[in-house]
């Protein structure tokens, strides 16, 4: 059986990357990776699979942001909390682009 280009999600990669490296956040680096391998694989490409992890960090980003802001209730301190889990989820972007490339690879 012929695999067609669109046969990915990019929405569906971008969870899964989320998702997976939330589950695997123990594990420092690797559960970015699995994350990103999975998440390449179900976008379907390595354009699309780039596309995903962007949209995954983005969100990361806007997660941490908010939900800093959130538990401390004051703006200042929350946006200063958020940005020192922006630095941590970036660290694990990494491995996540690797792995995301890797799984776009495996799905072409």
């Amino acid at each position: 059986m012929a695999e067609g280009k669109g046969d990915g999600s990019i929405m569906g990669g971008a969870i899964w990357m989320i998702v997976i490296s939330v589950l695997l956040f123990w594990i420092p680096g690797v559960g970015g990776f699995i994350g990103g391998v999975v998440g390449g694989k179900v976008s379907g490409g390595v354009g699309s699979a780039l596309v995903a992890w962007v949209m995954s960090s983005v969100l990361i980003a806007v997660l941490f942001a908010v939900l800093g802001t959130m538990l401390s209730g004051m703006i200042l301190i929350g946006a200063v909390a958020g940005l020192g889990g922006l630095v941590l989820g970036f660290i694990d972007a990494g491995t996540r682009l690797l792995g995301a490339v890797i799984g776009g690879f495996l799905a072409s």
